[in-house]
């Protein structure tokens, strides 16, 4: 499915949870598609159990993932109240950072020139792709 870096000073969990959003965020997986179990992926990548679990707790309170008692973890259906809410939070989250960078001394045409340069992910496209 995925590798984790473990040498990386980002936390395993939030890899993992960054690594899922873009997969669902892709279209590589669809919706209601079962995620794999939280033994079966830590079997996987060779980690903790907790830490898979930690990772689906937070994506399922973001609102990617939703859990079925005895069933599994699901990919959740887009849901336009739960975007909106998202959507604000990252648009603060970028307002932030951009204000950080003008900040340090980028010019504010090469802050658009940059946001102009990035793409939308392409649906359906995995990494290894």
């Amino acid at each position: 499915m995925f590798t984790i870096d473990t040498r990386s000073r980002v936390p395993i969990y939030e890899q993992l949870i960054e690594k899922m959003k873009e997969l669902i965020i892709r279209e590589v997986m669809k919706e209601d598609e079962k995620l794999p179990s939280v033994r079966v992926l830590a079997q996987e990548l060779t980690i903790n159990p907790n830490t898979i679990q930690k990772a689906y707790r937070e994506l399922e309170r973001e609102g990617f993932i939703y859990s079925i008692p005895g069933k599994g973890s699901f990919v959740s259906p887009v849901k336009k109240e739960i975007n909106k809410e998202r959507v604000e939070m990252l648009k603060h989250e970028l307002e932030r950072i951009v204000g950080e960078i003008l900040y340090l001394g980028v010019p504010k045409d090469e802050v658009i020139k940059l946001i102009e340069t990035i793409q939308e992910p392409e649906r359906g496209a995995g990494e290894n792709d």
